[in-house]
């Protein structure tokens, strides 16, 4: 495969772009801690100097890439009910295992890299909490939880921390008939409750 690239050894934004979805596989198959630039380089058929040249390290590599990618999709879930916009939301989640998989790769080094963390949030947890909060909202429009339930503050740990909490305790992925379960068992019941 050619390299090829705009001005000095800068990658074109095409393979800029397949770079970063190498990256992304890597760190889904490797775990970030077992990433290295060299297979980086290897993958994605580029030098390691092209890598050093346009980032300083793996944290910005990886993070450049996380800010690359796709946000979830969570827009336009809107069923008529609480409970239909957390099963859709939760369906979601569990077709998203690979996602899944990589919030767990990436989870300690987020605690010791700022930037990791910051892309981690706004690739996949701010918007997922925009989300949620205007289920939320649609909710108390129809009169289903009450404005300002405790448990509000919660649901993004409630719902979104089962998926990689399942696959840890239980080694399983969270599947859609488990979250109903647990959407039933415990996020509705803390929603309408508090």
């Amino acid at each position: 495969m050619t390299q090829v690239v705009s001005g000095r050894g800068r990658l074109t934004p095409e393979r800029e772009a397949e770079l970063y979805e190498h990256v992304i596989a890597l760190v889904r198959e490797h775990g970030y801690d077992s990433l290295t630039m060299d297979a980086v380089a290897g993958r994605a058929h580029v030098s390691k100097a092209t890598l050093y040249r346009q980032w300083q390290g793996k944290p910005q590599l990886v993070a450049s890439a996380m800010r690359h990618t796709k946000p979830l999709p969570y827009d336009g879930i809107d069923t008529g009910s609480l409970r239909g916009d957390l099963y859709a939301l939760a369906d979601v989640g569990t077709r998203l295992e690979e996602d899944t998989v990589f919030m767990t790769a990436v989870a300690h080094a987020v605690q010791t890299n700022p930037d990791l963390g910051e892309a981690l949030r706004e690739m996949m947890i701010s918007p997922m909490r925009r989300v949620l909060q205007q289920v939320l909202d649609r909710a108390v429009d129809r009169g289903e939880v009450r404005a300002g339930a405790a448990a509000g503050e919660f649901l993004a740990h409630a719902l979104f921390g089962a998926l990689p909490a399942r696959k840890i305790l239980d080694d399983a992925f969270a599947d859609p008939a488990y979250m109903k379960r647990y959407v039933d068992a415990v996020v509705l019941p803390a929603l309408l409750n508090s």
